[in-house]
């Protein structure tokens, strides 16, 4: 059973412009969640997904720098850009990545891929019931279902993916993965300046490879300082896309 990752990518972001081309320690954002979704050992294969804007320009560049592929797309249409990179890179299983987590953790991917291939079922999120940290979840999906969801998902359904499977779940089969203890408090995706505040600071005392989650909890829970850089940062709602 083949197993595709697709990072979607993008420098248009409206509160941190150019996040994902950033750089953390040496590496750019999107080149950390590059290494750490190839550090799980799931991945037959691994595509970054940008869209056709010319300000895009910069990820493609970049793509071929750290030596990954990358496929364009529409700008709105992220499903469609998902479905463009699987007519080019067929696989039984989908896991969907954001280029704006750069402290996921490999193993935690690895877990629930586990699960997932033992499970059968159609998909599989650590997000439907949050006891990961912001920025640590992960999600995947059979290549059949995210196909068939084209002709049935419509408007923000269209930018967020996978949200027509888990928002109809009378009509798939739906896991809804948590892990303990819950952690859910933590905010480690990067939106804000403030995030990037804390994120830097994470990278800066663990270095360059990814961190267990635990490992990374255990730190953060004697530094309330940093975790109070981010704390009011609001996550924003499926329908805003």
């Amino acid at each position: 059973m083949t197993s595709l990752g697709i990072i979607q990518a993008r420098m248009d972001s409206s509160r941190l412009p150019r996040k994902v081309l950033l750089k953390l320690g040496g590496r750019s954002v999107l080149e950390r969640v590059v290494r750490s979704a190839q550090a799980s050992g799931v991945l037959d294969e691994l595509v970054v997904a940008t869209t056709t804007e010319a300000a895009d320009d910069a990820i493609v560049a970049e793509c071929a720098a750290i030596g990954v592929a990358c496929h364009r797309g529409p700008v709105d249409d992220v499903l469609a850009r998902f479905l463009g990179v699987l007519d080019q890179h067929e696989s039984d299983i989908v896991l969907r990545f954001t280029a704006d987590n750069p402290l996921i953790d490999p193993a935690i991917i690895n877990r629930a891929h586990r699960v997932f291939v033992a499970s059968g079922a159609d998909y599989l999120s650590t997000s439907l019931a949050h006891t990961l940290p912001r920025g640590l979840d992960v999600e995947m999906v059979r290549t059949p279902v995210l196909r068939q969801i084209d002709a049935l998902a419509t408007e923000y359904h269209r930018v967020h993916v996978t949200s027509y499977i888990y928002t109809h779940p009378d009509d798939f089969d739906v896991i809804g993965l948590t892990l303990q203890p819950d952690l859910s408090h933590l905010r480690l995706t990067l939106d804000t300046e403030d995030d990037w505040k804390l994120i830097s600071a994470v990278v800066e005392h663990f270095g360059d490879e990814p961190v267990e989650l635990k490992t990374l909890a255990a730190w953060l829970a004697d530094r309330p300082d940093l975790l109070e850089l981010n704390a009011h940062v609001l996550q924003k709602a499926l329908v805003q896309a």
